[in-house]
């Protein structure tokens, strides 16, 4: 696999979970900052198109942060990132990044974490559980839409785990 590849793609695991290298959704600062990444193992398969990287993962670049137990990064046809899989082993996998200097943190948990580049669309599934700021929305599964900022949450998974009820906790406009 090419740096040339894996550069972008990299930088693009910064768009995961409301977390984004864009000034819309994220800080500035955060496209310019190198990409750091920590794994016990990498697989590159060039002819595939992907990367998978396990055994403690922890990705950085500026306020975006990413822990799993395997990440896999898939490229599409164009050569940038398609999806990235994330996933925890005994734990759930975890993303944070500050979306602009007057928000706080967006945080998000779950046994696996999808982003799909084309739709910006971020997935929690099992134990999810995101918190924007003072806010939290917790179920089996939980979407974020990162253009729209739109939360949609499920009690129950795709195979009917979870208890069947979403929680949330909205808090008040403090202005």
């Amino acid at each position: 696999m090419s740096i040339r590849w894996l550069t972008p793609l990299m930088a693009a695991v910064g768009i995961a979970a409301g977390l984004t290298t864009t000034s819309a959704l994220a800080l500035d600062s955060d496209a310019r900052q190198p990409i750091r990444v920590s794994a016990g193992q990498l697989q590159l398969d060039d002819r595939n198109g992907s990367a998978i990287y396990s055994g403690t993962v922890h990705i950085e670049q500026g306020s975006m942060k990413l822990d799993a137990d395997q990440v896999v990064l898939t490229r599409s046809a164009a050569g940038g990132l398609s999806t990235m899989r994330a996933t925890g082993k005994g734990k759930r996998a975890y993303i944070e990044q500050k979306p602009s200097p007057q928000e706080g943190l967006v945080k998000g948990w779950g046994d696996t974490i999808v982003y799909s580049a084309d739709s910006r669309k971020v997935e929690l599934i099992g134990h999810a559980e995101l918190h924007r700021g003072t806010d939290t929305f917790t179920g089996a599964y939980v979407q974020y839409f990162m253009n729209t900022r739109q939360v949609q949450a499920q009690g129950a998974g795709k195979n009917n785990t979870g208890n069947g009820r979403i929680e949330m906790t909205i808090s008040p406009d403090a202005r």
